[in-house]
């Protein structure tokens, strides 16, 4: 019998600890959509255990709250990666069809006997990807597209391979990166220093603005390294038919993600050494290259010619490969640009020209 006539029925409960971390809203719905769905069958479904509840229980259970009150705190849960969500919005159909946003093996409602014992937690693989399932969950909670998140992989690599530091769920790790990448992107979207209304004309004679080159030259990255990097990044976007209005933005990450795997991939001896005969590169540089667009048997077309200089003028270096980096991208940027200038004008330099230029070793 309650003690007071303002307590006509029973309390509802819930974690003060949980309420301070979520919100107070967010920690009843939760505990609610918890007791609601402790003798419910769920289905199998994406790894992730689904149910499916009456928008009418829902609301005969949270009398406070009305359809639209359900609607935004359910996507409150979902924004917080607390739940997933697989219907549409409540004020528009009858039924919640949810899962608590942890996978098959670590369920809450999954009996003690056939909970999975949990993998050893392990470093990212070079060449690790999303499920399908995870790229679907995306789209699905928060419209990102599938190529947007498939966009922010290689980065997402880089910078947990650079940490080295081991993981039990990768997938949950690739899911809030897309999410926080996705955020800045829609947040920065009418305010970026870069975009504008009409496309940026594309062609061999594109620059990254003033603005961009001073970004980078903040963030350390040599001037060098940056204009022979122009050549390939307009190449990139010219084979693909299209290119995006934010040329410099789209610069401004091609160079950071470069830049950060070259620098941690090329490792300098402290000891200069002269080049063996049978030197070749690290496995490093033509993941470098890959980045670049630049092919490996280009590459491996310019190493005889890369060792006999070398060993001839019997230099010494600490970095072999640092030095074939630049040789390569030179070469390539030469060539992309004597390509260029065939279709505008005669050629201008003699083939004995070329054969004697050893300016890329300076």
């Amino acid at each position: 019998m309650p003690r007071s006539s303002v307590l006509p029925e029973t309390s509802m409960v819930f974690s003060p600890a949980l309420a301070a971390t979520i919100g107070l809203e967010e920690a009843i719905l939760l505990q609610q959509l918890d007791a609601l769905t402790q003798h419910a069958s769920p289905q199998h479904k994406r790894n992730f255990e689904w149910f499916t509840l009456p928008r009418q229980q829902l609301l005969d259970h949270c009398g406070f709250w009305n359809t639209t009150d359900l609607h935004r705190i359910s996507r409150n849960l979902v924004e917080k990666a607390i739940i997933l969500i697989d219907s549409p919005p409540l004020h528009s159909t009858d039924y919640l069809v949810f899962a608590f946003n942890q996978p098959l093996s670590q369920a809450p409602h999954t009996p003690a006997s056939k909970v999975a014992t949990p993998k050893r937690a392990q470093a990212l693989r070079n060449n690790w990807s999303p499920s399908e399932d995870i790229l679907q969950l995306l789209q699905l909670n928060h419209a990102i597209p599938r190529q947007f998140a498939l966009d922010q992989l290689e980065d997402f690599i880089l910078y947990w391979r650079e940490r080295d530091e081991p993981s039990h769920a990768w997938e949950n790790k690739f899911r809030t990166h897309v999410l926080g990448q996705w955020r800045r992107q829609q947040a920065n979207k009418t305010t970026s220093n870069f975009e504008v209304s009409d496309p940026i004309p594309l062609d061999n004679n594109w620059r990254p603005n003033a603005d961009a080159l001073e970004i980078l030259s903040r963030n350390g990255v040599d001037s060098d390294f940056i204009h022979e990097a122009i050549p390939e990044f307009v190449l990139y976007w010219k084979e693909r038919g299209s290119h995006p209005k934010e040329l410099n933005s789209r610069f401004i990450q091609h160079i950071r993600l470069q830049w950060a795997r070259y620098t941690s991939a090329i490792k300098h001896s402290t000891e200069p050494t002269r080049i063996p005969v049978d030197w070749t590169p690290s496995k490093d540089v033509y993941d470098i290259l890959k980045l670049s667009h630049i092919d490996a048997e280009f590459a491996n077309t310019l190493l005889p010619e890369f060792i006999v200089f070398w060993r001839d003028s019997n230099q010494l270096q600490t970095s072999w490969n640092s030095k074939f980096l630049q040789h390569v991208k030179y070469h390539w940027a030469k060539r992309l640009q004597l390509a260029s200038d065939a279709k505008s004008s005669t050629r201008g330099r003699s083939l004995s020209d070329d054969l004697s230029d050893t300016s890329w070793a300076q």
